[in-house]
């Protein structure tokens, strides 16, 4: 199963929220919208910087994890942004790939 990076950031109406529901409260409310749409936590961590949480989840496909992305977002409460995340052997897959390239000018 595809496994994403998501790294959100709290509005102040989601930063209300967090503080209402704590933080193992919001780790529920993310566990069951993953399950919505046939995906799962892995790990959920709230940070100090930039972003305030990142989380890696599995998701079954892409338009899973944008389905969970546009409502999390429509809520007003959070802006996120997800990474593809590539295995050990994934990437193993990806160097064995030809691919026809040439540099500009070569």
């Amino acid at each position: 199963m595809p496994k994403y990076l998501i790294q959100s950031s709290y509005t102040a109406e989601g930063a209300k929220g967090l503080m209402a529901e704590g933080g193992t409260g919001r780790k529920e409310a993310v566990e069951r919208t993953l399950r919505s749409c046939g995906g799962s936590l892995e790990w959920m961590y709230y940070a100090i910087g930039t972003d305030d949480l990142y989380v890696v989840a599995d998701m079954p496909d892409e338009i899973s994890l944008v389905a969970t992305s546009m409502a999390a977002r429509a809520s007003g409460a959070v802006t996120s942004r997800a990474v593809p995340l590539l295995s050990p052997e994934d990437m193993d897959a990806a160097v064995r790939k030809t691919v026809d390239f040439r540099a500009p000018g070569a």
